[in-house]
């Protein structure tokens, strides 16, 4: 469920972005993350637990489990089902995309625009074989990407609350020598931070992604790899806190170097 929440968790500024004070936002997301969240997560195994009892087998698909059943009750469900994936499901996977693309070249790339492009990329993904079976879909494709959400999540958030606290200048955002430019465009205890963060996830995804190729992989890494949105997200904490602070120290002295340099110049 975390995996499955990632995304949003990191694409949700292209929402609250619309939001008229920070009080809504921060209101919103309190409201309408954890408690859907959590509540969905507790139904989801309540109803595939009681499919175990009358069907026999753990069903997590629920159109597989409306099929299964007759009435109207059913059809009310597939309705439901269906408004839901179109208004929430839809639109939530397919905004920060579209966003994303149109930033690439704006003048030439619309929202709606990107927005085709983002459908298109869905489509040829095949997701309808991602879904077959729950190994492939939970395992692999859920908890796979949650292996380099996690670590993305932590670098975010140390780096706006603690390493920035919380000031941004965003005019600099867009100089490409300002001073979130870096080495050339590039963070390096950023790029540290996510790699170091997703290596311990490493081994288990390929156990669980190729089975046949990698089957010796120790259960502590399989282990890991069950939770590894949590592990990512805590080592890419650490790791770029420490690296960033040794870097805006590095950065303040440098300052204070060619300050009093252009002072004794001055005198």
């Amino acid at each position: 469920m975390v995996g499955f929440w990632a995304t949003l968790a990191l694409n949700i500024p292209d929402f609250t972005r619309f939001a008229r004070t920070q009080r809504d936002q921060l209101i919103g997301q309190t409201i309408g993350l954890p408690v859907p969240m959590g509540l969905l997560a507790l139904f989801s195994v309540l109803v595939t637990s009681g499919t175990v009892v009358i069907y026999g087998s753990a069903i997590w698909d629920p159109v597989s489990l409306a099929s299964r059943m007759t009435g109207g009750a059913v059809l009310l469900a597939l309705v439901f089902l269906l408004v839901d994936t179109i208004s929430v499901n839809l639109a939530a996977n397919l905004v920060g995309p579209a966003y994303d693309f149109s930033s690439l070249s704006p003048r030439h790339i619309s929202y709606r625009t990107g927005g085709f492009i983002t459908a298109g990329i869905a489509v040829v993904m095949m997701p309808w074989k991602i879904l077959a079976s729950t190994h492939g879909y939970i395992f692999t494709w859920l908890i796979g990407y949650s292996a380099l959400l996690g670590p993305i999540a932590g670098i975010l958030i140390v780096d706006y609350l603690f390493i920035r606290n919380r000031q941004l200048d965003v005019a600099q955002m867009y100089q490409a020598d300002g001073r979130y430019s870096y080495r050339n465009g590039w963070n390096m205890a950023a790029v540290i931070a996510l790699g170091l963060s997703i290596l311990p996830n490493l081994p288990g995804f390929l156990n669980a992604a190729f089975p046949a190729a990698f089957p010796d992989v120790a259960p502590v890494f399989r282990t890991i790899y069950t939770y590894s949105w949590f592990v990512g997200i805590v080592i890419a904490s650490v790791v770029y806190g420490v690296l960033m602070r040794g870097v805006r120290e590095a950065e303040r002295q440098r300052m204070q170097g060619n300050i009093g340099i252009a002072t004794a110049g001055g005198d």
